[in-house]
């Protein structure tokens, strides 16, 4: 579908073959972002992965991630954080057992809480950073300037700052960032305090501030990046998991059969253990369906960040020219009736039974963490957290509705797609 927004040719693109299209025939012509002015504000001037454009700094700063954030050296330590952050959540919910409990407020402090350690290290759950529930705050607000309309991303010119400083979008959207501003600089200035005892192996910062001092390797950057690629870390990584943890439950709970099925394999494998553990992931075959189906019902992002064709090119026998703005519209493509025949509509994680189909960015008829250069570099550790997260919750608890209760599955129609009516469940430790 192409359309004129303002001043901006946009193309969406809503079938696997067309995404096929964009992420691998023409991955390379149409890999950069789309310069978004309140977005440039908010990222310090886009110096973070998810909305730099293409290009030298994108591609060091993208590795740099892959190792010093993703990769296998830090495992590990995303394993104690992500036990440490779900033993929490169990705990509060036993406290919690037999009342109702609107379950966005807990998972969504779980997912803030391991983005955080994994950023800025066991400080961050201490009260040496007592800030972070305010910063929660904060980055939700940041999220929700992320997903309005901004007049200037369509009319980038003098119409559409106006427009803005109208509606009070560009009031707000400094007043967030101001307020951003104040919590890196905080972070930062722990992390440079000389009498701060180090982790081992230091945390993401601690190894920014390095590159940062360091001007003799061949990426060179500034206090402001440091502070884009912090504000890039928790912007992209605490939603994804969350989102996608609380639309599992929320379909599982419809389908009391479905839940029984999950619960019956993950306790048959954890057997008498307390918790589910890391090594046991790998033989809960059932429980990864139901991951594969939320994604595919409910991606974490409606429409995935924009690209923009940097030459001409060919989407589905159409010209896009240069400049256009493309967006891949990962909802439409996992319930389109071509790519999956079987009531596409209906959450049957079944259908991935004899399926080879994964949402790793080698089948576009699944692609909530997008494919190409531009996949999300946090798929790995996010997929790890929502398994594990679901695992547990679905072991250690029995879950019921509230008497009278039922589950909306209304969405709130915005670019993270929340549930518009929230999850209230009542948990029943096992």
């Amino acid at each position: 579908m192409q359309l004129q927004l303002g001043t901006v040719p946009t193309v969406v693109v809503s079938s696997a073959e067309a995404a096929r299209e964009v992420m691998k025939t023409h991955d390379e012509d149409c890999c950069t972002r789309p310069v978004s002015p309140g977005m440039k504000r908010l990222s310090y001037g886009l110096n973070n992965v998810g909305f730099a454009p293409y290009g030298p700094y994108w591609s060091m700063m993208r590795k740099f991630l892959l190792v010093e954030l993703f990769g296998v050296r830090h495992v590990k330590a995303a394993w104690h954080a992500r036990q440490y952050q779900v033993d929490k959540l169990t705990s509060t919910l036993s406290g919690l057992a037999g009342e109702p409990v609107a379950l966005k407020e807990h998972i969504f402090r779980l997912a803030d809480g391991l983005i955080g350690m994994l950023g800025f290290g066991d400080m961050y759950n201490s009260d040496k950073f007592p800030h972070h529930k305010n910063l929660e705050h904060v980055l939700e607000e940041a999220t929700h300037a992320q997903a309005s309309f901004s007049a200037e991303d369509y009319f980038p010119n003098i119409i559409g700052r106006l427009v803005d400083q109208i509606t009070g979008l560009a009031a707000r959207r400094e007043r967030i960032f101001k307020k951003l501003d104040t919590f890196f600089e905080i972070i930062i200035e722990q992390h440079l305090d000389p009498q701060r005892v180090k982790p081992q192996n230091g945390d993401l910062v601690d190894r920014l501030i390095s590159l940062w001092k360091d001007n003799s390797g061949t990426l060179s950057i500034t206090r402001d990046h440091v502070k884009g690629i912090i504000f890039g870390t928790f912007i992209g990584g605490s939603d994804t998991a969350s989102v996608t943890i609380l639309w599992a439950m929320a379909e599982l709970m419809r389908k009391p059969r479905l839940l029984k099925k999950a619960q019956d394999e993950i306790r048959s494998v954890v057997g008498g253990n307390e918790r589910v553990q890391p090594d046991d992931l790998v033989k809960l075959g059932y429980l990864k369906m139901v991951v594969k189906e939320t994604l595919r019902l409910h991606p974490p992002a409606t429409m995935l960040l924009p690209r923009e064709a940097m030459r001409d090119i060919q989407i589905g026998g159409y010209d896009v020219p240069t400049k256009t703005r493309i967006y891949v519209n990962a909802w439409a493509i996992g319930r389109d009736p071509t790519s999956w025949p079987d009531d596409p509509e209906e959450f049957k994680p079944e259908r991935f039974e004899m399926s080879e189909i994964d949402f790793k960015g080698a089948h576009f008829e699944l692609t909530p963490f997008g494919a190409g250069r531009r996949i999300c570099p946090a798929l790995s550790m996010s997929t790890a957290t929502v398994e594990f997260t679901l695992a547990n919750l679905l072991y250690c608890f029995d879950w019921a509705l509230p008497k009278g209760g039922v589950v909306s599955m209304e969405e709130e129609g915005k670019l993270i797609p929340l549930l518009k009516t929230p999850l209230v469940l009542v948990p029943t430790p096992y």
